[in-house]
């Protein structure tokens, strides 16, 4: 206890880092305060909107980014996914088109994609405003709306606000990233998935005391101890890596009378084991939606009754067609975002090898290779991951605390708070303390989400 104290003394004592902590803890509070304020048009004090338990499905997913702000509809309710969702499309498209590919290799470029991004997300949040217009249309909050407010102004009055809502929060996460620590964007996702925690807890604990009596506490500990293990778990896909060995060709460094012969150092190329981060989770999710958007268009009991065995979360077939999708998934998302080719090309441009294999095509095959062994397992444990929380709800836990063993909530979670504690770490040692760990160093992950600054996108 002593150790974490004079670590939290240290972090402390260095200016810029306090600095930044306290920036991003308001800023991050500001958001959290706008998740709570309504849109024009809504009662607030409605039962409707104060007993909706939040969508299922798709929107569920988008209710769980924005914190709550989308059952509560909120100024808020899209968050920052519009924004999320621009940036992975400008990501793709820096893969499939060469001329954006080549604007993000230079510094003026990167900043010309970011503005098509800020503009590409107005136009996604003005559609997906639409549609959340539509929503709030809909029998489960018909009657949370003010009679008084006339359809069309509320409909023009709701996109104006939730762009301009999309826009600043946007903004913050931009602040975050500059003057505040960690990735500003992923950061204000994963503030909001974790503000739904200590809820789901106290409700976990609740539900073990009434149903089990004297045994609950017993059982409680139990589901929490498993808690644990699962994070640690998640945190080693994370940070798991193939470390291929490199070495540098001899160098002659000086002048031709007093020339040194320099000897090649030795480095290595760490592969990610779950390159593909969070996204194969959440391309399998919205997939797994689809079908229900079919089971109006028929009348058959037979094709509705298949709809809902496949539609079912804690069912057999929807696991199982889950799991194998986000396998699926994960090598298509790594294929997309790893280029061996151009690792290979680069490690010739910078005179190193891989010892025993020869430079250019023969690399680029060598690399592919190891990356696809390698990405079968960690697509095989994101799966499983993908469908713990529908086992912990076969289990007995309740669908809020099960959400967090595992899933989306938890990957994204893991891995910003590698990076926020990487940042920190960073700091330290910048400033002659010690690491936050005893022996070697916090690493980050290549990416839960796709990385949103005010520079551009990352992968």
């Amino acid at each position: 206890m002593k150790k974490f104290v004079d670590k939290l003394k240290n972090i402390w004592s260095i200016e810029e880092l306090r600095n930044r902590i306290v920036y991003t803890i308001i800023l991050v509070m500001v958001y959290r305060a706008g998740c709570y304020i309504t849109l024009p048009g809504i009662d607030p004090n409605s039962k409707a909107l104060q007993d909706s338990g939040g969508p299922g499905g798709l929107l569920g997913i988008l209710n769980m980014f924005a914190g709550g702000a989308f059952s509560r509809a909120s100024i808020f309710a899209l968050g920052v996914m519009p924004y999320i969702s621009a940036s992975i499309f400008m990501q793709l498209a820096a893969i499939i088109i060469p001329q954006v590919a080549k604007l993000q290799r230079e510094e003026s470029g990167r900043r010309k994609v970011n503005q098509y991004t800020r503009y590409l997300t107005v136009a996604v949040t003005a559609g997906q405003a639409s549609a959340y217009v539509a929503y709030l249309r809909s029998p489960t909050y018909a009657a949370s709306l003010v009679p008084d407010f006339s359809p069309f102004m509320f409909w023009l009055s709701t996109i104006m606000v939730l762009t301009a809502g999309t826009l600043f929060v946007m903004w913050l996460g931009e602040k975050i990233t500059d003057r505040g620590i960690g990735n500003g964007t992923s950061l204000i996702i994963m503030v909001g998935i974790l503000a739904r925690f200590p809820h789901s807890i106290v409700q976990e604990f609740s539900s073990k005391n009434a149903t089990t009596g004297a045994g609950g506490l017993l059982l409680f500990l139990l589901e929490i101890a498993i808690f644990v293990a699962v994070i640690i778990g998640l945190i080693l896909l994370t940070q798991g890596v193939r470390k291929i060995p490199l070495n540098y060709a001899r160098r002659i460094i000086g002048s031709t009378n007093a020339a040194k012969e320099v000897s090649g150092a030795r480095d290595f190329i760490p592969l990610k084991v779950n390159s593909a981060g969070v996204m194969p989770i959440i391309f399998a999710q919205a997939m797994m939606f689809i079908p229900t958007i079919f089971t109006g268009f028929t009348s058959s009991e037979k094709a509705a009754g298949f709809v809902r065995s496949i539609t079912d979360s804690r069912g057999l077939w929807y696991n199982l067609i889950y799991a194998v999708m986000v396998i699926a998934f994960t090598y298509f998302y790594t294929a997309l975002i790893f280029n061996p080719t151009e690792i290979a090309d680069n490690l010739k441009r910078n005179n190193s090898f891989i010892p025993g294999v020869k430079p250019g095509e023969d690399t680029s095959n060598y690399i592919a290779t190891i990356m696809d062994r390698i990405t079968l397992p960690g697509a095989v444990f994101l799966a499983v991951a993908g469908i713990l929380p529908s086992i912990a709800q076969l289990l007995g836990i309740t669908s809020g605390f099960a959400s967090f063993f595992g899933g989306t909530s938890m990957l994204i979670g893991v891995g910003v708070i590698l990076d926020t504690l990487q940042q920190v770490e960073s700091y330290l040692l910048m400033n002659h303390y010690d690491g936050l760990m005893k022996t070697g160093r916090i690493m980050g992950r290549a990416s839960t989400m796709p990385a949103v600054d005010g520079r551009g996108v990352s992968a």
